[in-house]
């Protein structure tokens, strides 16, 4: 069950919709300036395939370098028409991983349980291994699901959360897994299926999210296109919650954890 406190929150992100815009956005993007390159040795990336293929785009600075709220919300609304308030929480915390008030590097969000967290869907458990680099054992939990369709879609993608789970939670002993991390575990699947597919339905075919992940590269030449309905928080919440009642999601036990700096400080 969900505490109060919880339900709160949801209910907050919520109503962020009502004045959220709504309009559709024409996929009128310059391709040619927004073709992929692979990061340099020297570039940061983040535990994160859906901003290092921003990054990888050029929609974020390519050396994953200088960000602020601004430039993150900017990249995501021209890239994939994600309306700024479903990831303005996301951004201000990743504000508390850098030791720079006012900008953060990709590479800054692998701070463990601020944004990060276990039982990730392609990386490992800070705790037990690399949190930041893809894993392909642990993604194939999600590249092999739903079996017999050529879509993801919310049952599948709650499926996958419980199994990498029960995975994290048989093999970490020090998961944190509570209220905090379902929401955000949750919202990020949603938002893969709403970026890679359908923003309303949650559906998602499987070829755009495996390059996603895979490649972090936006499948285009495989006919990916910008979701033309605005990927906002009222989709976005009926998304998460529909994961959120496919995982059949226990806590481990604990409370929410937040790290607030990156010297660990936490509460």
């Amino acid at each position: 069950m969900f505490s109060k406190s919880l339900l709160s929150f949801l209910g907050t992100i919520a109503l962020l919709s009502a004045v959220a815009n709504t309009a559709p956005v024409a996929d009128e993007i310059d391709w040619d300036a927004h073709q992929w390159m692979a990061p340099g040795p020297d570039d940061f990336r983040s535990p994160c395939p859906g901003l290092n293929a921003l990054a990888n785009h050029g929609f974020l600075p390519r050396d994953g370098r200088g960000l602020n709220a601004s430039v993150v919300l900017d990249a995501a609304l021209t890239g994939y028409n994600v309306q700024p308030e479903v990831l303005s929480l996301a951004v201000k915390l990743a504000l508390l991983t850098s030791n720079d008030p006012s900008t953060f590097t990709l590479d800054d969000i692998k701070l463990h349980n601020t944004i990060e967290s276990d039982a990730s869907l392609s990386r490992e458990d800070f705790a037990i291994g690399d949190n930041v680099h893809f894993n392909e054992t642990i993604f194939s939990t999600l590249a092999n699901s739903n079996p017999g369709f050529d879509f993801y879609d919310t049952t599948s993608a709650g499926q996958v959360q419980q199994i990498r789970l029960a995975d994290s939670e048989a093999r970490n002993p020090n998961i944190t897994n509570t209220q905090k991390e379902i929401f955000f575990r949750s919202g990020a699947s949603a938002l893969y299926l709403g970026v890679m597919g359908d923003p309303e339905t949650g559906k998602a075919p499987k070829e755009f999210v495996q390059v996603l992940f895979r490649e972090e590269r936006l499948p285009i030449a495989e006919g990916w296109h910008r979701s033309e309905t605005p990927i906002n928080s009222a989709n976005q919440l009926s998304l998460t919650q529909l994961i959120i009642a496919a995982s059949n999601w226990t806590s481990s036990g604990g409370c929410p954890v937040f790290t607030l700096t990156p010297d660990g400080l936490h509460f």
